[in-house]
Order: structure tokens, then C-alpha cells, then sequence
């Protein structure tokens, strides 16, 4: 079976969120299953690229309103991915650093999805299966069905799959004619709320839509940015797949970025040669709890939240707790974390910006990762606390509420809160300190949350199912 991944990020290629990291592993987990799957990126000029080769397997020229684009697709030559990865390049558009937040952004993504059809139109391939993901690559299954342009391929099923519905890459219809020749009596399911909406598009027009865990997929009805409706609608197409995390990537018994390596028998002394580590690099006490949050500063994340809870706790637990915290947004947000350096000195840390080989660390060596979040589709923080043996503290929403159990319930091992509130975050808190005086329990814990299975394997098996589904119905 035949499957093209369509995706604006894929790790390690290019990143900016969770997105990245599953387009990166589902892949080479179905390839695993025995399935011939590939991914087709925009083509950016990064390090990735910079350090493979490629070969051009295909050129053309198409049409983006009055704009004449030439464009090429190179293929990545030794597959070592995991998988075949595609790149579109198109000079002057699809051939820079950065993955989005350029101002002719939605020219881009419109680009990338009209140069991938014609590849594949002109090339003569027929795949089993086109997978989209997230609105960058929405417009897709519309065009399938509704562009003369592509008659040939009207009857491949596509499969869209949602890793969070608050982004939908809206237009104007002042830009409908940068689209390939259409039937205009369909031009109504582009339509949302006055404008063109690629996300709301590929959710009608698809043969199937998924979301990146069960409990989203029943939050987009309540929670999606004004599609509430559709979702309501369009549910009968819908079906919760929880994502996997790549094991091979993060593996505490084999992971090159960590001070110690361990596994479930040796957690105890790893995490501890780990912690110090960490604690050393920061100037915390190793003999205290560690707390730690990483991230995007975002309202979506809770992190608004993070100084005031932070200060609060650091308060009412007066050198009894540390914090660490990494990530970068919200430009207030940093300026308020990193001002608690100055008044806590001795229990409280920051790193802004992101760097992936402290973020393993940091899942190595904590006791505790806090995600307080308001929306979190699916969430991968909390997988990997979980593999590495760092208890996860997370608000009962979306996919955190599908992989936490909280300690307190049978078969527990984290701890879970409803308000993504400074009070519900500095009840858990609390809670937490309180586990960490038990130590037996706490490293019974430890040993349960690193022996559970998140791997892709299942999540792979899962798509393989949904399309034999689809291909058996064509």
C-alpha cells in the first residue's frame, strides 16, 4: 500500500511543534508494518537539507493566479528517515530558512499543494492513499474532487488528520483564483464563516478525518475556533487515533543527550546521575524536588499561568521545591519567568528558548513535568515524561486526559487537575511534594509509567486498519 504524507513539518527536517515529531515517526513505523509510505514537505534551507543529498525526480511548471512557478521535487537518496521523503522547492517561494510567519505565507502553502497534485497528476502515480495533515495541506482533498485539473485522481481516498483545530489557514476570496480550474458549483465547500477555510474544506471533503486522540475529537464540538458545528456535522467521518511517540528517539536505556543512561531496574540511580546533572548546570539543589515545564509560551499552554503559580508555590514552600522551566513565546510571558530568577535564586531556574538535547535532560533528570494546559490535542511532553520516569502533571483535557491516570485512581501514576487555574496548578503542586516524601511509592510509580506502551506500533496498526477500510470501499 501506497501511502504520501503531506505535511508542513517533519522532524528532523524542519520543526516548530509536536506536528513535526509525528509526521516524523508515523511513517517509519508503517513502513515497519510494511507499508510504503512517504512524506512530501515544503523544501526549506536548513540544516537537514543542507547535509543530505538529493536528486530532482521531477520538474514542472504550474500556474498560482497569474504567477508562472517553475518547481521541482527532490527525493532524499538513501531513505534514511526511515522512509522516502519528497521536497517541493519552488525558487523564490518554497526555498526558505523558516516554516512559517512569512507574510506570503498562504501563497506558499497554496503552492506546495498545487505543485504536489501536479507531480503526481503528470508523473502517472496513483497512491493508495493521500494522508493530509493540518490545514497546510487541506486544500488538497477539494481539489481532488472538484478541480478539472485533476480528474485522475477524484477517486483516491484522502485522510485528513487534525493535530489542532484552532489553526485553520484562512483566506480571502479575492485569492479563489489561485486555485486550478474548479467546478464553481463546489466552490461552497471552501466556504467558512466568509472566507476560504482549508481546514474546514478538508474535513467535508475527505474520505476520513482523525484526531490526534480520542477525547479531541469530542473537544473540537465544543472547542475548535468556530467550527463547532461542522465538527458536529462531519462526525460521523471522525475517529480518535492517539499519537505514539518514537521510542527509538526517546529511549532513556540508549539516549546520547543524557548524563546517565537507565532503564526500569537501574531508574533510581539514572535519574538521580541525571538530576544532578541538570541541577549542577543550573544552580539547583539535587535534594529537592524538581518541577519543570517545557514548552511554547502560549495561552494555549497554560504558560500564562506559570509565573503566578510558580511565585505562589515558591512561597508557600519556602526552600522546600525547585523550578525549572523551558521554552519561548509570548514575549510578557518570558519577561515574567525569567524576573523570578532574580527573587529565587536558590529554587528556581530558566532557559528561554528551546534546545532538544536539554529537553531530554530535563525528561531525565526531574521528578516532575507540570502541563497545565487549556487545549492539548494530543500532547507528546507528557509520553516522554512518562518514558524516562518523571511524573506528569497535567490538566484532564484532550489527549492528556487519555494518557494520565492520575496516582490516586487504580492503576495511577500521575497526577491530574481540572482548572487550568494558578489554584489547581498549586493544589498539584502540593500534592506532588507530598508524594516526593514517599519515596517507595513515588519509585513504585516510576517503574509503572516507564513500563507503559506509547509507542507507534499501535497508533501505526490503527491507520493501517482505517485505511484498509478506505482502499476496500474504492
Amino acid at each position: 500500500m501506497r501511502i504520501f504524507h503531506l505535511s508542513a513539518e517533519c522532524y528532523p527536517v524542519a520543526k516548530v511543534g509536536g506536528l513535526a515529531d509525528v509526521v516524523g515517526a508515523l511513517p517509519k513505523y508503517q513502513v515497519l508494518a510494511g507499508l510504503q509510505a512517504a512524506v512530501v514537505l515544503p523544501y526549506y534551507d536548513r540544516k537537514f537539507t543542507q547535509q543530505h543529498e538529493f536528486d530532482i525526480v521531477f520538474q514542472g511548471l504550474t500556474l498560482l493566479g497569474d504567477r508562472r512557478l517553475y518547481f521541482e521535487i527532490l527525493k532524499e537518496k538513501t531513505n534514511v528517515l526511515g522512509f522516502e521523503l519528497f521536497l517541493v522547492r519552488i525558487p523564490g517561494l518554497l526555498d526558505r530558512q523558516e516554516v512559517y510567519c512569512y507574510p506570503d505565507e498562504t501563497d506558499q502553502f497554496i503552492a506546495y499543494q498545487i505543485a504536489f497534485l501536479d507531480w503526481i497528476n503528470w508523473s502517472g502515480q496513483t497512491p493508495d492513499i493521500i494522508h493530509c495533515h493540518d490545514h497546510h495541506s487541506g486544500l488538497v482533498p477539494f481539489l481532488m474532487q472538484n478541480s478539472n485539473s485533476y480528474k485522475r485522481l477524484a477517486n483516491i481516498p484522502t485522510v485528513f488528520t487534525i493535530h489542532n483545530g484552532q489553526y485553520h489557514g484562512s483566506f480571502s476570496w479575492e485569492k479563489l483564483n489561485y486555485l486550478p480550474e474548479l467546478d464553481l458549483t463546489k466552490t461552497g465547500l471552501l466556504d467558512w464563516a466568509g472566507g476560504l477555510n482549508p481546514l474546514a474544506a478538508a474535513v467535508k471533503c475527505c474520505a476520513r478525518y482523525t484526531t490526534v486522540s480520542p477525547s479531541y475529537l469530542n473537544e473540537l464540538t465544543i472547542q475548535s475556533n468556530g467550527l463547532e458545528y461542522l465538527f458536529y456535522i462531519e462526525g460521523h467521518k471522525g475517529q480518535g487515533i492517539l499519537n505514539g511517540i518514537d521510542t527509538e528517539v526517546w529511549n532513556p536505556a540508549a539516549d546520547a543527550m543524557i548524563a546517565g543512561k537507565y532503564n526500569t531496574t537501574r531508574a533510581a540511580a539514572g535519574k538521580k546521575k541525571n538530576k544532578e546533572a541538570l541541577c549542577t548546570r543550573f544552580g539547583l539543589s539535587p535534594e529537592l524536588p524538581l518541577i519543570t515545564f517545557i514548552g511554547r509560551l502560549v495561552g494555549e499552554k497554560g504558560a500564562d499561568l506559570l509565573a503566578a503559580a510558580f511565585e505562589r508555590s515558591l512561597y508557600e514552600h519556602p526552600g522546600k521545591v525547585n523550578f525549572l522551566m523551558l521554552g519561548a513565546g509570548d514575549k510578557d510571558m518570558e519577561l515574567a519567568l525569567a524576573a523570578l530568577k532574580d527573587k529565587f535564586p536558590d529554587n528556581y531556574a530558566v532557559f528561554i528558548g528551546y534546545d532538544e538535547a536539554l529537553a531530554h535532560l530535563i525528561y531525565a533528570g526531574a521528578d516532575f513535568l507540570l502541563m497545565p494546559s487549556r487545549v492539548e490535542p494530543c500532547g507528546l511532553n507528557q509520553m516522554y515524561s512518562l518514558r524516562y520516569g518523571t511524573l506528569p502533571m497535567v490538566r484532564s483535557t484532550g489527549g492528556l486526559k487519555d494518557t494520565v491516570i492520575d496516582f490516586g485512581d487504580e492503576g495511577g501514576y500521575g497526577i491530574r487537575f481540572n482548572n487550568a487555574s494558578v489554584d489547581d496548578i498549586c493544589y498539584s503542586i502540593g500534592r506532588a511534594l507530598e508524594l516526593y516524601q514517599n519515596t517507595p511509592h513515588l519509585l513504585q510509580l516510576r517503574k509503572r509509567m516507564m513500563s507503559l506502551d506509547f509507542s507507534w506500533d499501535r497508533s501505526a496498526k490503527e491507520y493501517k486498519n482505517l485505511y484498509d477500510q478506505l482502499t476496500a470501499s474504492v
